[in-house]
C-alpha cells in the first residue's frame, strides 16, 4: 500500500466521522519558540490550550514536521527520519477515550477491502499510562485485545505535557510486532526496536502547574473542556505495509537511495556503515527538499541553517560513499517525483528549489575544497612539529568556521598517519550546544504567555475597520500592565489595550504597524505598536498620555492618515516592483519576504547574480509605467483554492486560512494575497525610485525603493548634487560622465606613479636591510620593522628582493611595517633556510598572535596582522627567538 494511499484512507475513514479535513500546516512553525512544526499538534496547540476557540469540534490531517533533535539517529534504527508526516484526529471537547480508542481499532483492523488498514490484531499491542483504569476497560470492550497484551507503562512514556503548565494527560500507544526475528518477546515493555509505535491516542483532561521536569508537576484540576490528540506515524506505518525494514526503504524514499547506490557503483546491503550513509542522503534529499518548498532557504542562522546542515550532511556522506562530485541534481530530481503525488508543489516549483539546492551543493563543495586545503597545512605543521596528531581545537574550527565535518577530517588525517583529538573536539561541541540550549531556553523564558489573551480571543475576533475607515468607535474589552491584566492604565503608564474594533492595521504581511491615537472620555493614548499575539486577536501597545483608561471605557482609534497613506503607497508600490520582476526576470524570481513602511520598501526575491543596472532601469520603468496607467486596485474575499486557481502568488512559508483576500493591480498582471492596506489607484503611489540592490544569501537578492513624496526628495537631492558638479567643473550636465572618467584616469594614473616612487624608495633599502642580517642557529636573519608602506604587497615585494640578496645560504627574511595603521608581517624564508627547518606560514603565525591577530601561509613566504602596531618589535624579535631556540 502506497504511502500517499494510507494517508487518503486515514482521512477518508475520519471524514465519514464527521472530521473535518484540514490542510497541513507549513513547515515553518507560527509558535516563535520553534523554528519548525516539530509534532503533529502543533498547529492546533490554540485550541487545545484554549487561547483560541476552536473553528470546529472534530478535525482530521496528514501534517508535515521536521525534526533534527536526533539527526545522529538518522539511517541507524528503521523509524528515525528528519522530515515525517503525522496523521492526526482531534476533539475539541467532542468525543472523549471512549471515541479515540473505537476509531482507532476500527480503522486499523478492517479489512483493506472495506478502506481500512487491514492489520491483523495478533500483531498489535497496547500501552496504557499505568493509572488510567479507564482506558484498560475501554481497550477490552472495543478491541479484540487479550488483557496481556494491553500493557501499564510509567509517566516517562504514557502521560503527556508540553514541558510548561497547561494542558496535559494520559496516553495510550499502539504497538505493530515485528516478529520474533527482529528481537525480543515481552511486549513494548521491552523497548525493543521488534515493536514498532504506529499511533499515540493523548487524553488531554488536566491541567497542570508548577512543573519541575518532564514527570513532576501538580494537576491543578480538570481540563474546561477534554480534548483528544492522536498521532499517527505515516512512515513507519508504510514500511510495515509495504513490508520492508524500515522507513527508508519506503515509496517515498527508496528512489533516492537507489539513486545514491547507482551513483556511487556500491550495492545497498553489503556494508553496514555504507547502508547508514544511504539512508542518511535518502532523509535529508526528502527533507530539504520539502523545506524548499515551504520557503526555507539555506542560510547561516536559524532554520536556513537547519537547512543548510541537512544538505551538507548529504554531500558528505556521498562524498564518504565514494562521490566527489555533484550529485543534488539527479537527487533531488529523483525525491520530486516521489513526493509529488502528495505534494504537488514540489513539481510545480521545482525550478525554484532546485535553484537553491544546486547553489548550495556547488558553495559547499568549493567549502571543502579550500577546507581541504586548510586541513593540508595544519597536517603539515603537525608532522613538522614531530606530533602525531591534530588538535580538537583545530577540528573544531575546520567544522565550525569552514563548516568542514569532523568525518572527514578524521579520514583525511587517517591517511596521513594522523589522529584527531576527539575528545577535545567532542568537548568543543558539547559547550557550542550548551550554549545553544541555553540561548534557546533565554528565548522562551522572553516570550509573552499568550494564555493572558485567552478570555479575551474567547469573546470573539477583532473587527478591523481600517480598509475603509481611519477612525472606528469601539469599546475597551481589556487592559494588560506589564503582561498583567488589570483594570486600568494610568497617565505615563506602558500598557496593553484590546478592543472590539479597530482601524488601526496590526503589523503582518510584510506591512508595519500604523501610527495613530486611541482616544475616549477624558484619556488620550499614544499607539506605540499593534500586533496580533495569537490569531484573530489585535492588541494596542500605547502610553496613557491624558487621563485614565479602564475597561469597559468607549474608545476611537483614530489613524495617522499621512502614515497610513505612505505606507498604502509603498505596500502598492512593493507589488508592482514584484510584478515587474518576474516580467524582467521571468516567473523564477518570486517573493522570498518584503518590509513595507511610510515611503520605502524592501522586496526579496529569488534569484542567484546580481543585475546589471540596464536590468535595474528596466524593472524601474515597468514599475512607474504601471503607476503612469493609473491601473485600477481591487480587492476580493475568497476560498483560498479559488484564489489559488485565478493566479493569485501567495507568500512561501506564510499562513493562510480558508479564506483570503486577494489584491489585483491592473486586473491579473499583479494578482496576490495580501492583507496589507493599499491604494485605489496605482497613480496615487507617485513615484517609485529603486536605490539599492543586493545579496542576501546564495541565492536571494534584495531590491530597495523609495516611494511617492521620499522617492522625489532623493531625487531633487540628487538633482542638486549634480548642478553642483556641472558648476564646479563648468560643464553641460551630459558631459559629467565623460569628465569624470577623465579625472579618475588622471588619479588613478598618479597614484601610479606615487607606487612607482614609492617602490623605488622601498627598493633602495634593499643593500642596507640585507646588510642587517644577524645569525640566528643555523639561518641568517633579517627582523626588520620598515615603518608605514602603501600596501602590504609593497612590503612582500621588499621581502623577496631582501631574500635574494641574501644568496643561497639558510636566510629568513621578516619585515614589518604599517599599512593603514594596522600593523602587517612577511616573512619569507629560501630553500635553505626551509631544509633546516624553517617555515614562513608558522613564524608568520606566531608573531600575529603577538599583534594581536592572525596569519600564516605557504612555507616560502607568508604574511600576519593585527591590531597593535607598537607590539611589531616584539614580534619580529620573536621570529629570531624562534628560530634561535629550535637550534639549541
Amino acid at each position: 500500500m502506497k504511502t500517499a494511499e494510507i494517508a487518503r484512507r486515514y482521512l477518508d475513514y475520519f471524514e465519514k466521522k464527521g472530521h473535518t479535513i484540514v490542510p497541513s500546516a507549513s513547515l515553518v512553525s507560527d509558535d516563535p519558540a520553534l523554528l519548525f512544526t516539530v509534532a503533529g499538534m502543533v498547529p492546533f496547540i490554540p485550541y487545545l490550550s484554549g487561547d483560541v476557540p476552536a473553528p470546529y469540534k472534530r478535525a482530521a490531517d496528514n501534517q508535515k514536521c521536521i525534526r533534527t533533535n536526533d539527526i545522529e539517529e538518522v539511517g541507524k534504527t528503521p523509524r528515525h527520519g528528519t522530515f515525517f508526516q503525522m496523521l492526526g484526529n482531534w476533539s475539541f471537547g467532542d468525543y472523549f477515550k471512549e471515541g479515540a480508542i473505537r476509531y482507532a481499532w476500527e480503522l486499523l483492523t478492517t479489512s483493506e477491502e472495506e478502506g481500512g488498514l487491514g492489520f491483523d490484531p495478533k500483531d498489535l499491542w497496547v500501552t496504557v499510562y499505568e493509572e488510567d483504569d479507564e482506558a484498560i476497560k475501554l481497550w477490552l470492550e472495543h478491541s479484540t485485545l487479550p488483557e496481556e497484551r494491553i500493557q501499564r507503562l510509567g509517566k516517562d512514556t504514557n502521560y503527556w505535557t508540553t514541558g510548561l503548565p497547561g494542558p496535559a494527560g494520559p496516553c495510550s500507544e499502539i504497538f505493530f510486532d515485528r516478529g520474533p526475528a527482529y528481537g525480543v518477546d515481552g511486549g513494548p515493555a521491552t523497548d525493543d526496536d521488534r515493536y514498532v509505535e504506529i499511533w499515540n491516542l493523548v487524553f488531554m483532561q488536566y491541567e497542570i502547574t508548577n512543573v519541575r521536569s518532564k514527570y513532576e508537576f501538580d494537576i491543578v484540576g480538570d481540563l474546561p473542556a477534554q480534548n483528544i490528540d492522536t498521532g499517527m506515524g505515516l512512515e513507519r506505518v508504510a514500511f510495515i505495509k509495504q513490508g520492508v525494514d524500515n522507513m527508508y526503504e519506503t515509496d517515498q524514499v527508496r528512489p533516492v537511495l537507489d539513486k545514491a547506490v547507482e551513483l556511487s557503483g556500491k550495492r545497498y546491503g553489503e556494508n553496514h556503515d555504507d547502508d547508514v550513509r544511504f539512508r542518511v542522503v535518502a532523509d535529508h534529499i526528502r527533507s530539504s527538499l520539502m523545506l524548499l518548498s515551504d520557503g526555507v532557504t539555506p542560510a547561516n542562522d536559524g532554520r536556513g541553517y537547519i537547512l543548510r546542515r541537512l544538505m551538507r550532511r548529504a554531500i558528505r556522506s556521498m562524498r564518504l560513499l565514494g562521490v566527489d562530485g555533484p550529485t543534488f541534481a539527479e537527487l533531488f530530481a529523483v525525491s520530486r517525483d516521489a513526493m509529488k503525488e502528495s505534494y504537488p508543489v514540489v513539481e510545480t516549483d521545482y525550478a525554484r528549489l532546485s535553484q537553491y539546492a544546486l547553489a548550495e551543493e556547488a558553495t559547499f563543495l568549493r567549502t571543502l575544497a579550500s577546507g581541504s586545503e586548510i586541513l593540508d597545512t595544519s597536517i603539515e605543521s603537525a608532522k613538522s612539529s614531530q606530533s602525531t596528531s591534530l588538535s580538537g581545537s583545530q577540528a573544531f574550527l575546520l567544522h565550525d568556521t569552514y563548516g568542514f565535518p569532523i568525518d572527514l577530517t578524521l579520514e583525511i588525517a587517517e591517511e596521513a598517519g594522523l589522529t584527531v583529538d576527539r575528545s577535545g573536539f567532542d568537548a568543543l561541541m558539547k559547550e557550542q550546544r550548551e550554549r545553544a540550549k541555553a540561548d534557546a531556553r533565554s528565548r522562551k523564558g522572553q516570550l509573552a504567555d499568550t494564555s493572558v489573551y485567552r478570555d479575551f480571543r474567547a469573546l470573539g475576533e477583532t473587527v478591523f475597520t481600517g480598509y475603509t475607515d481611519l477612525e472606528t468607535e469601539s469599546r475597551v474589552l481589556g487592559i494588560l500592565v506589564g503582561g498583567a491584566p488589570a483594570d486600568r492604565a494610568s497617565q505615563g503608564q506602558i500598557a496593553e489595550v484590546i478592543l472590539a474594533e479597530t482601524a488601526l492595521y496590526a503589523e503582518s504581511g510584510g506591512q508595519v504597524a500604523d501610527k495613530g491615537v486611541i482616544v475616549g472620555p477624558g484619556y488620550e493614548l499614544e499607539v506605540l505598536d499593534v500586533q496580533k499575539p495569537v490569531p484573530g486577536l489585535v492588541s494596542h501597545t500605547v502610553e496613557v498620555t491624558t487621563g485614565e483608561v479602564a475597561v469597559g471605557h468607549a474608545a476611537t482609534t483614530v489613524v495617522d492618515a499621512a502614515n497610513r497613506r505612505a505606507a498604502a503607497q509603498a505596500h502598492s508600490a512593493t507589488h508592482l516592483v514584484h510584478a515587474a520582476l518576474r516580467d524582467t526576470l521571468g516567473k523564477g524570481a518570486t517573493q522570498a519576504g518584503s518590509l513595507n513602511r511610510a515611503g520605502y520598501l524592501r522586496f526579496d526575491f529569488s534569484w542567484g547574480q546580481a543585475l546589471s543596472p540596464e536590468t535595474r532601469s528596466e524593472i524601474e520603468e515597468i514599475a512607474n509605467n504601471a503607476v503612469r496607467d493609473d491601473l485600477e486596485v481591487t480587492t476580493r474575499v475568497l476560498s483560498l483554492d479559488e484564489a489559488k486557481s485565478a493566479g493569485a502568488m501567495a507568500l512561501f512559508g506564510e499562513k493562510y486560512g480558508d479564506r483570503v483576500r486577494m489584491v489585483d493591480i491592473g486586473g491579473p498582471w499583479s494578482r496576490e494575497l495580501c492583507a496589507g492596506t493599499h491604494v485605489s489607484s496605482s497613480a496615487q503611489i507617485g513615484l517609485i525610485n529603486l536605490v539599492g540592490e543586493s545579496s542576501v544569501g546564495a541565492s536571494n537578492r534584495r531590491v530597495e525603493a523609495l516611494v511617492g513624496q521620499d522617492a522625489f526628495r532623493e531625487l531633487a537631492a540628487e538633482r542638486a548634487i549634480v548642478s553642483q558638479l556641472t558648476s564646479g567643473l563648468k560643464i553641460p550636465r551630459d558631459q559629467l560622465p565623460a569628465r569624470i572618467a577623465e579625472l579618475q584616469a588622471s588619479l588613478k594614473a598618479a597614484e601610479k606613479k606615487i607606487a612607482q616612487f614609492e617602490a623605488k624608495a622601498l627598493g633602495e633599502r634593499v643593500p642596507t636591510l640585507a646588510a642587517s642580517a644577524v645569525r640566528a642557529g643555523a639561518h641568517s636573519v633579517v627582523a626588520q620593522s620598515v615603518g608605514t608602506v602603501g600596501s602590504a604587497d609593497d612590503l612582500r615585494s621588499l621581502a623577496l628582493q631582501v631574500r635574494e640578496r641574501l644568496g643561497t645560504d639558510a636566510a629568513v627574511v621578516a619585515l614589518g611595517g604599517e599599512v593603514g595603521g594596522r600593523p602587517v608581517v612577511i616573512v619569507a624564508t629560501n630553500e635553505a633556510a626551509r631544509a633546516a627547518g624553517a617555515k614562513a606560514g608558522l613564524l608568520a603565525r606566531s608573531a600575529a598572535g603577538v599583534l594581536g591577530g592572525g596569519g600564516g601561509g605557504r612555507d616560502d613566504v607568508a604574511q600576519g596582522g593585527g591590531t597593535d602596531a607598537s607590539a611589531l618589535p616584539a614580534a619580529l624579535q620573536g621570529i629570531v627567538s624562534a628560530l634561535e631556540s629550535a637550534a639549541a
